[in-house]
């Protein structure tokens, strides 16, 4: 396992490298540069000229991308154009928020997806299975954003319940919703399949109760599908995130990308991106020593 850990680590750079080259050039792509962020028609041309060429965009693109290469390999992402500050000073002073974030629908997601999924299989065809049918269906149909702007009207404008923006439960629930819709649905096919094996009939026939049948034999097996799902939903996580945030102001690392974008900070759009890479890159590992942890026969580094 620790040959495989650090095979994968080592694999991370070159993809970072990729990922790092195509966001730079699609970034660039834009029509404009930062210094529209100047709305004065009063600068003079020679001050835009100057700062053009401070912050490098003077240089062809390949060039730009080498110099930021090169700074970026020795841990300096350059600083943010409209702050001055360094991008990962930006970055890691918000970024605790959105992992919180994150963790938190993660875990809640976990907790209330297997439960409805396990029940909805062992009780095909009930009236509980066909409300976690349509309430997935549901979730899987409805937009992220419209889930959150409905929970505003609802818990902020009309009940009062809760602050429009900067509290923590709205974003979550949101969030929650979003995902696990497919998922509880991916755990009740997984469950379903299981409950068809023949080694599920075997431990029946032999008396044992369904309890220690449905937890001991066919969950943990049910299990391999919804841990593969989770370390691809991660993607989704960061993009729903990066919605969710903005809707609630919720003062995270998303909320700052979009920020970012339309003030086309290109220093911190790249910080965001990369750093954005390498927790996803790091959940998917996670997510495969997961598979170990769940699934006995899987045996990472051994032939």
């Amino acid at each position: 396992m620790r040959k495989y850990v650090l095979k994968r680590l080592l694999q991370l750079m070159p993809l970072l490298i990729g990922v790092s080259l195509l966001s730079f050039f699609v970034m660039h792509l834009a029509p404009g540069d930062p210094t529209a962020l100047f709305t004065d028609p009063n600068i003079d041309p020679v001050e835009l000229a100057r700062i053009r060429a401070n912050w490098g965009l003077d240089k062809p693109i390949f060039i730009q991308y080498f110099y930021w290469l090169g700074n970026a390999l020795r841990g300096n992402f350059g600083a943010s154009y409209t702050t001055g500050l360094p991008v990962a000073k930006e970055i890691f002073e918000r970024l605790p928020n959105t992992l919180l974030l994150m963790s938190s629908s993660f875990i809640l997601t976990l907790l209330i997806t297997i439960p409805l999924g396990v029940i909805s299989a062992v009780k095909k065809g009930s009236w509980f299975d066909n409300f976690v049918t349509i309430f997935s269906f549901a979730g899987m149909a409805i937009p992220t954003f419209w889930i959150g702007l409905m929970l505003m009207l609802l818990f902020s404008v009309q009940l009062h319940w809760l602050p429009a923006v900067g509290n923590i439960v709205l974003p979550l629930i949101t969030m929650t919703v979003g995902s696990l819709a497919g998922l509880t649905r991916y755990q009740r096919a997984a469950m379903l399949e299981v409950l068809n094996q023949d080694y599920i009939r075997t431990a029946r026939a032999k008396g044992l109760p369904e309890r220690i049948v449905i937890f001991k034999h066919a969950l943990r097996n049910a299990l391999m599908p919804i841990v593969t799902i989770l370390g691809l939903s991660l993607p989704d996580l960061f993009g729903g995130a990066f919605i969710v945030e903005t809707i609630f102001a919720w003062p995270g690392m998303g909320r700052l990308g979009v920020m970012a974008i339309f003030q086309r900070n290109y220093p911190l759009i790249m910080g965001i991106v990369m750093f954005s890479a390498v927790l996803i890159m790091l959940g998917n590992l996670l997510a495969d020593i997961g598979y170990a942890l769940v699934d006995p026969r899987i045996r990472y580094g051994k032939k």
